[in-house]
């Protein structure tokens, strides 16, 4: 590696084959030194899941000329994690990122997301970090016009980084052309009819995890919803600090009353 360049990490929830990371790689391999490590297969939905039970392994691939990559068959956190522990000692990440992820973590989805939870990962560390997304799904697309942003953006937080305790959650449209960037605010939405029930030929009920996104506040034109539905590059500030600040007097006032002593 050469240390006269910014260091990146990246990983991602859709495993270490993926086109999403794939161009990615082929985006930022000639503005840094890269480590790649990702699931041996998709892990879609652990968000910051990591693993505790279970012993984790690592295993060199070739797929990246020049780019050194690693699967783990663990969680995308604890590819983060791994990555510091074992291949960082003496040369800490200028940045980490999440993706390339094929499917949209806009709204509430930015909390089951395994591509935030790299990003978040990254954050708790102190580590400047993002999770790129786009709302195409189809794993075989041609995501190389994303070039024309994600470039820009890491750029600009390598050379400016972050505030402590924030990372970016960037969501791009399905297709182009894109009008812009936009920063927004998480959507507030809810998944619906999540859970399909079937009958197994053995007779028992099986259940499948799937779902109907809802936008609760569509007249909204603050959030990243709205964004991507008008064709805006989707920016949002996710903080590491879940305090609630603004209900902190207001719940100071209820515990008065609850005060024992």
């Amino acid at each position: 590696m050469d240390s006269r360049k910014p260091f990146i990490l990246i990983s991602n929830d859709d495993g270490y084959h993926s086109g999403g990371l794939k161009y990615l790689v082929n985006m930022l391999s000639d503005m840094a030194d890269l480590l790649v490590v990702a699931p041996e297969s998709a892990r879609s939905g652990f968000s910051c899941a990591f693993s505790a039970s279970a012993p984790l392994r690592l295993k060199r691939r070739n797929r990246f000329p020049g780019v050194p990559l690693y699967s783990c068959n663990g969680t995308p956190v604890d590819c983060v994690k791994l990555a510091l522990d074992q291949f960082c000692r003496d040369r800490r990440p200028d940045l980490v990122i999440g993706g390339i992820n094929h499917g949209d973590n806009s709204s509430v989805n930015n909390h089951y997301s395994g591509t935030m939870g790299v990003a978040m990962e990254g954050c708790m560390k102190y580590i400047p970090s993002i999770a790129f997304s786009s709302c195409n799904y189809d794993e075989n697309a041609d995501l190389s016009y994303l070039s024309e942003y994600v470039r820009p953006i890491v750029s600009r937080v390598l050379k400016e980084g972050l505030p402590k305790g924030i990372c970016l959650n960037v969501n791009f449209p399905r297709l182009p052309p894109f009008k812009g960037m936009k920063a927004c605010r998480m959507t507030f939405g809810s998944w619906t009819q999540e859970v399909v029930k079937e009958r197994h030929p053995r007779g028992y009920d099986y259940f499948w995890m799937v779902g109907r996104y809802r936008n609760d506040e569509p007249e909204a034109e603050d959030t990243d919803q709205w964004a991507l539905s008008h064709g805006y590059v989707a920016i949002t500030p996710t903080t590491m600090d879940v305090t609630a600040y603004s209900f902190m007097d207001t719940f100071n006032d209820m515990i008065k009353d609850c005060d024992t002593k």
